[in-house]
């Protein structure tokens, strides 16, 4: 498979709050935490996910294809320290993720539809980013927020995160906005889990997050967030 040492497995599960709270209890005594967590072992992100006018990334999730890709800005903490451009691809069952640190003036630029100057960045992926924009003429459609908890073990790379509180702010683009009225985006206190590995997820990880006793899902973030405007 073309350029697998950047692609790895990713899982993913609905769970209910009852199972994150068991999960997270037995990960923060086996598992190291996210450096970048907070005192509470918590980050908040959000994102802008870009599409084109036929709503292409949109209609491939929703069929299942095997190959497809998303492209977002994502924040941490509502802050501009660090401003993310990103492309998340998925090919075969194996996932692939690039990203580009921005600026506050080029994340600007890039939502108001001037990608020109990806050209200029010296990163290959920029101009891989600046082909997808040209092309396909994507615009920013959607804001996701969330609260992420994540744990790692060394092991095969492999990195646990559950995300909570899942909202949306409807046909907004305002990505720094602090006061953006956002609304829930899943039923209830559901979460979803996300298992993220290179070749094999190791026996120990398989039995501690009992992976047999929960369903695999297609679940998406930003399929959550845009059936608002459906």
């Amino acid at each position: 498979m073309k350029q697998r040492e950047k692609y790895r497995h990713e899982l993913k599960y609905y769970i209910q709050w009852s199972d994150y709270k068991t999960l997270s209890t037995l990960l923060s005594r086996t598992m190291d935490a996210d450096a970048n967590a907070n005192s509470d072992g918590e980050y908040f992100i959000r994102s802008l996910y870009f599409d084109d006018v036929f709503d292409n990334a949109l209609r491939e999730k929703l069929s299942g294809a095997d190959s497809r890709e998303k492209i977002r800005i994502r924040i941490y903490g509502l802050s501009d320290e660090v401003i993310k451009l990103e492309e998340k691809r998925k090919e075969d069952g194996y996932i692939c993720k690039q990203s580009l640190r921005l600026s506050r003036e080029e994340c600007e630029r890039l939502i108001s539809g001037d990608y020109g100057f990806l050209l200029h960045r010296r990163e290959p992926f920029a101009r891989r980013m600046f082909y997808q924009f040209a092309t396909q003429v994507l615009r920013p459609v959607v804001i996701v927020d969330y609260v992420r908890e994540a744990y790692t073990f060394p092991s095969e790379d492999v990195r646990i995160t559950f995300d909570k509180n899942i909202r949306t702010a409807y046909r907004s683009i305002d990505l720094f906005n602090r006061d953006l009225l956002t609304y829930p985006a899943t039923l209830g206190n559901g979460v979803v889990l996300e298992v993220k590995y290179n070749e094999y997820l190791p026996a120990y990880i398989r039995t501690l997050l009992q992976i047999g006793a929960h369903t695999r899902s297609a679940i998406s973030k930003y399929v959550l967030c845009r059936r608002y405007e459906m």
